[in-house]
């Protein structure tokens, strides 16, 4: 993947070196929490927090804002901004006007959110409360060695995905999975995360001409994205973690299913075809 002559906004809010927020209600407890609660049975981090913070606030932080000069957050934030440029037009064309997410947050270990305390346990996620993306670097190297997902591309793809849970938002796909429960192979929740999916390949297909040609995706790098889906899907975690797959527990969809909506806004490059909410079958 070549990203090094793309444009970069400065949507970045960097707290690395700031040290970690306290973790209210249980330590290292809590890390084990988030942590089984988001890689074992993919539950959505925000009512992770909420569990393990209960009615106890984290400590305000706040990092720099704006440039970053080390090459992974400068790579992070080319994503980011290629994500504003192809996703504002293509809104557009549906009456829904793009906003960025409020930043992109670098953190280290834990820090405080508008969702309680994030902790790098839980792998990137987007808080609602905030509009922010919340991203501890270190989640590269356990992509790798854990899920096997290697690549620029298969960290753009996992960028992406966060940011289409911000579109989820904007659009108000968010509140209609709360409808539809929270658990289960066909529920809101699988049927959200699957759509982010499908919007990180919507993403990929339109990076290049958006960015004038700065950012180049060749077939491997999305058969890179691709190995990340799968690597990332409930039964491919599951199998992993405790041996059996319990379909009835799954929030983020197979490997299967996370693979083919991604191949979906990828061919497709509509978010109309990310309609996962009509579709009778996953």
């Amino acid at each position: 993947m070549e990203w090094g002559g793309g444009r970069r906004g400065g949507n970045i809010e960097d707290r690395r070196g700031l040290g970690p927020v306290g973790v209210a209600g249980g330590g290292i407890g809590a890390v084990v929490l988030a942590a089984i609660g988001y890689f074992v049975f993919g539950i959505n981090p925000q009512t992770t927090m909420s569990v393990v913070n209960g009615v106890q606030q984290p400590a305000a932080q706040e990092g720099v804002r704006g440039q970053v000069s080390d090459p992974e957050g400068q790579f992070v934030d080319v994503i980011e901004t290629s994500n504003a440029d192809v996703w504002k037009p293509l809104l557009a064309q549906h009456g829904v006007s793009y906003r960025p997410p409020q930043a992109v947050v670098l953190y280290d270990r834990a820090t405080g959110t508008g969702c309680g305390t994030g902790q790098s346990a839980m792998g990137p996620f987007y808080c609602p409360a905030d509009n922010k993306v919340y991203l501890d670097l270190s989640f590269w190297n356990e992509l790798e060695t854990r899920f096997g997902a290697k690549g620029e591309f298969a960290r753009a793809y996992v960028i992406s995905h966060e940011i289409g849970h911000h579109i989820q938002t904007l659009t108000g796909a968010s509140d209609e999975a709360r409808r539809l429960g929270a658990r289960g192979a066909d529920s809101g929740s699988v049927r959200l995360e699957l759509q982010a999916d499908c919007y990180a390949g919507v993403w990929a297909r339109h990076a290049p001409e958006a960015s004038g040609g700065a950012i180049q995706i060749s077939k491997a790098d999305i058969q890179d994205g691709l190995g990340a889906a799968a690597a990332v899907g409930d039964d491919a975690i599951q199998e992993q973690s405790q041996g059996r797959v319990m379909p009835d527990s799954f929030t983020h969809g197979s490997s299967g299913q996370r693979m083919r909506w991604f191949g979906k806004g990828y061919d497709a490059g509509d978010p109309a075809a990310c309609d996962t909410f009509s579709a009778r079958t996953l």
